[in-house]
């Protein structure tokens, strides 16, 4: 046994880390950490990765769980047969013909393979970077969570849930725990990719800390919350690389709605081979339609464009979530994103830049407005709160005040603190001071001072306009009113007008008085907003919202936003958050920016848009080559058919090997787009819709008909009728 001996003397986290708290910025994103250039979809690493998946991937086992490309499978491993057999003079066809139709239908189970590896293939690039974070450490276990307690030093992996371990500087976190002592900052880079340390301390929202990150100064005490194999990296780890990634319940009813359409395909060509041999002998003139042509008529009919694409699609959008540093703990929660019409925003760090600010200087009692810049700025030199900043650069920016010598001064600074709820300096005779206006008033009368009233009626008229009052005295007399605001983040404005456009209502909640939630609220431009709000507030509004039927998304890091993230359909947990909201959430957002809740709804309605869009440009496919292989291939039987070849079609034997090559290549043409998804617009759903229908339904009407027949002239030329 061993024993713990530090000394408080490094609880104090460096003032140059003061005030970065979560603020990530800059995260580089998930294709940088696994070496694929911006704009670059794949590198060689991958696709190689990819090819190698695409033929493991043949295993009947694997083929059999996406019922529409089974169907492909079996027909290459079936024209196969009837290749080899054509070798022994039982013949269907031309052995050549065979072997064609054989090798396209080969190709087109393995580029369906493809698509879905090659979405895969980024996630496990992602997944092999993080797996190099995780090892097993050596974690110091206490006894008792106190820094005097022996420890002894055992395997992460032996840990359990309650243990209290220690983790020193420069030492590494073993397993996802609670804070329960200490202070100190954190490199969490391995996970969210940000290089800035962050701040880890016991209570409040900011005490969870994840397996896999490293103390980088001082030391915490911290209370295991996760098992070996559960923590909070192992599950990013099977997330990204697609091991438990589950169908959400529309791609499952789209999979029933192709699974449908296929055995309706092949109980029609079933019926083919008597058909055409009925009809054969009755019209006296034609040949029956060989067990070749009818595969490959099945495999052209059936949606096979859409039933290859599906997986990598759905694959995509998570890894779409995953460039954004999002990890979604539910597929289903992304799909829901795309279906939200109500977010609820918290105030304080999503709307605003979650620290008040200095707006103004207004001074009183026959100050000069210079004047009071100086002594706010004097006052605050000790105060390093963000507001307390805030003055100084707003000193700074209005008079170019810069700071003075300290040491010429020979001044006395008063630190703030929440006792006193003021900070100031006593320079000789001369006492600075800035607080709260009951602060100062209880200051100045102390004093033998009188607190004016018109001081009184400034910041009566800050607290109605929604901004915080702070009150500058020099000895006895009275300055002025420093106005701090919330301020409103660039952007938000402008991004919550583009979420009205697409019907989607903004509610901003905040624990603020109506006076001041009602003045954000208008500058922001939300929709709505609830002031005062309590957990059961919170909770009450999303439960009464759903019953009226719409779909609520929600962000929060708090344990108190635990029950409302729950309640939820799309709820986004900051990672600098609680264990409690981390585990109420279906998205954890890496990076703790709560305004990345606006991304995640566009990439669900992305996903949502793509899956459309490829499911009509699929079925518009279909349609197409039924028209275009149908005449053709009765034209000896029924003679009339001819008129309905407008194609010019040379022969059946072009027309299926045209058919069945487009059929194979656009899979791979569409790859790209299933995986970067369909460009995202802020435009009504009736206006995405019919936009779809014209681009992809007209498309994928048009598409087959040029490309059967350019494949048609090229096979004709080369001799092959």
């Amino acid at each position: 046994m061993k024993k713990s001996n530090l000394h408080k003397k490094g609880q104090n986290i460096a003032k140059t880390h003061h005030g970065k708290g979560d603020n990530l910025k800059n995260s580089p994103n998930v294709d940088e950490s696994i070496g694929v250039k911006k704009g670059q979809m794949i590198n060689k690493k991958i696709l190689g990765d990819s090819l190698k998946q695409s033929v493991i991937k043949l295993n009947p086992k694997t083929q059999i769980k996406n019922p529409v490309m089974f169907v492909v499978y079996l027909g290459a491993i079936f024209t196969t047969v009837l290749f080899f057999l054509s070798l022994g003079g039982i013949k269907d066809a031309s052995s050549f013909y065979i072997l064609g139709v054989s090798l396209i239908l080969w190709f087109t189970s393995l580029f369906g393979n493809f698509a879905e590896a090659i979405a895969e293939g980024r996630g496990r690039a992602q997944a092999e970077s993080l797996k190099k974070t995780r090892r097993d450490v050596v974690a110091k276990r206490l006894k008792s969570p106190s820094l005097e307690a022996e420890y002894e030093e055992v395997k992460s992996t032996d840990l359990k849930v309650g243990d209290i371990i220690l983790v020193k500087a420069g030492e590494q976190i073993a397993m996802d725990g609670e804070v329960i002592m200490g202070v100190a900052s954190v490199d969490e880079s391995a996970i969210t990719g940000e290089s800035a340390p962050v701040i880890r301390e016991s209570g409040g929202d900011r005490s969870a800390v994840t397996g896999g990150t490293t103390v980088t100064s001082d030391w915490l005490i911290i209370k295991v919350t996760t098992s070996a194999g559960k923590s909070f990296l192992d599950k990013m780890i099977a997330m990204v690389e697609g091991a438990s990634r589950k169908k959400t319940p529309n791609e499952i009813a789209l999979q029933i709605l192709l699974i449908t359409l296929t055995i309706i395909f092949l109980v029609v060509s079933a019926t083919l081979l008597p058909f055409s041999k009925f009809a054969t002998q009755k019209a006296g003139q034609g040949t029956p339609i060989g067990l070749t042509n009818i595969i490959a008529l099945l495999v052209c009919l059936a949606p096979t464009t859409i039933g290859a694409l599906l997986s990598s699609i759905g694959i995509a959008g998570m890894a779409r979530l995953n460039k954004e540093n999002v990890l979604a703990t539910s597929g289903r929660a992304i799909e829901a994103a795309g279906d939200v019409d109500v977010l609820l925003l918290d105030k304080t760090g999503t709307i605003t830049l979650g620290n008040r600010q200095a707006s103004q200087f207004i001074p009183v009692n026959g100050c000069s407005i210079r004047d009071l810049a100086e002594a706010a700025q004097l006052s605050s030199i000790a105060d390093e709160t963000a507001e307390g900043r805030s003055i100084v650069i707003l000193s700074k920016n209005l008079f170019g005040l810069r700071g003075k010598e300290i040491a010429k001064l020979n001044a006395n600074f008063i630190e703030f603190s929440a006792q006193t709820r003021m900070s100031g300096v006593d320079i000789g005779a001369e006492s600075i001071r800035k607080g709260s206006v009951d602060a100062i008033k209880n200051y100045v009368t102390s004093r033998g001072g009188v607190f004016p009233k018109e001081c009184e009626e400034v910041a009566q008229r800050v607290a109605n306009e929604g901004g915080t009052p702070l009150v500058v005295c020099k000895n006895e007399r009275v300055l002025g009113v420093i106005y701090l605001k919330d301020i409103v983040k660039d952007g938000v404005k402008e991004k919550f007008e583009d979420l009205r456009k697409i019907g989607i209502k903004t509610i901003m909640i905040t624990g603020d008085n109506p006076m001041t939630a009602a003045a954000i609220a208008a500058e922001a431009g939300v929709d709505d907003f609830v002031s005062e709000a309590t957990p059961e507030t919170k909770l009450a509004l999303i439960k009464d919202l759903q019953q009226k039927g719409h779909l609520v998304a929600m962000t929060g890091d708090g344990t108190n936003d635990a029950p409302a993230l729950a309640q939820a359909d799309v709820a986004v947990a900051m990672n600098s958050g609680t264990q409690a909201a981390k585990e109420a959430g279906n998205m954890v957002d890496l990076d703790s920016s709560p305004t990345k809740l606006i991304q995640v709804v566009r990439i669900g309605k992305q996903l949502l848009m793509t899956r459309g869009a490829l499911t009509t440009f699929s079925i518009a496919n279909d349609i197409a080559k039924y028209f275009a292989i149908i005449p053709i291939l009765f034209a000896s039987i029924y003679p009339g058919l001819k008129s309905l070849n407008f194609m010019g079609l040379t022969s059946p034997v072009t027309a299926i090997l045209s058919s069945v090559i487009y059929n194979a290549l656009i899979i791979i043409a569409l790859i790209p787009l299933s995986i970067r998804g369909v460009k995202y617009k802020e435009k009504p759903a009736s206006k995405m819709l019919k936009n779809n229908l014209l681009i992809y339904g007209l498309g994928g009407v048009i598409a087959p008909f040029i490309f059967i027949k350019l494949f048609d002239v090229i096979l004709t030329l080369i001799g092959i009728v």
